[in-house]
């Protein structure tokens, strides 16, 4: 599925504080979940911007340096594990999504979300189906959110190398779950999701 299998999308704003907003992490066992929200400049276009996902990790990291270096605003937000384990994973990505929005400087005027749901923000917006692939203004915040999480699992990586979080960025591979069940969860799991649980209520 891609942008062609969705009508032209209209949008009911005209000024230039519109914020682009997504999140990266909802699946992992492990981590933060990571949002962002970015303010393009119109006169300042970036080639190349699409689903993270379909970048790779060079040409992210490129991408994401120039929106920091040419957008209006951006900001990079995260819910904790222990956030998503209290409140569950949907009302923690909200969470970081609002955060996201509330640190942009300037202030967006209205939202362009990923998703079929808006966050909950006081500033008006609207939600957009695979929206990282029909503008790129959410599709800079997929970048922006995809750089900072997988350097969370670099981090995370060498803190604790037996995981193999560098590969699987805590996704729930068969690696990952192999070493779950033969070195145990960590603090940083999501205690909550269900192969953590699960080993958790091993021990």
């Amino acid at each position: 599925m891609n942008e062609l299998d969705f009508p032209p999308l209209v949008i009911d704003y005209y000024g230039s504080l519109l914020a682009g907003v997504d999140e990266v992490g909802r699946g992992p066992l492990v981590g933060s979940v990571v949002a962002a929200a970015v303010i393009l400049d119109p006169q300042q276009p970036i080639e190349g911007l699409t689903d993270s996902k379909k970048l790779s990790p060079k040409r992210r990291e490129a991408l994401a340096a120039q929106i920091r270096e040419q957008a209006l605003a951006f900001s990079v937000a995260q819910a904790s594990a222990q956030e998503i384990d209290q409140i569950n994973i949907y009302q923690a990505t909200h969470l970081a999504m609002r955060r996201a929005i509330d640190g942009l400087s300037p202030g967006a005027e209205y939202l362009l979300v990923d998703g079929n749901r808006l966050p909950g923000h006081a500033v008006a917006g609207q939600a957009v189906v695979k929206g990282d692939l029909r503008h790129p203004a959410i599709s800079a915040a997929s970048i922006l959110a995809k750089v900072v999480r997988d350097a969370d699992m670099l981090v995370l990586d060498e803190k604790y190398p037996g995981y193999g979080f560098a590969r699987h960025k805590g996704y729930p591979t068969r690696e990952h779950l192999a070493a779950l069940e033969r070195l145990g969860p960590l603090p940083e799991h999501r205690q909550s999701f269900g192969p953590v649980k699960r080993q958790q209520n091993l021990l």
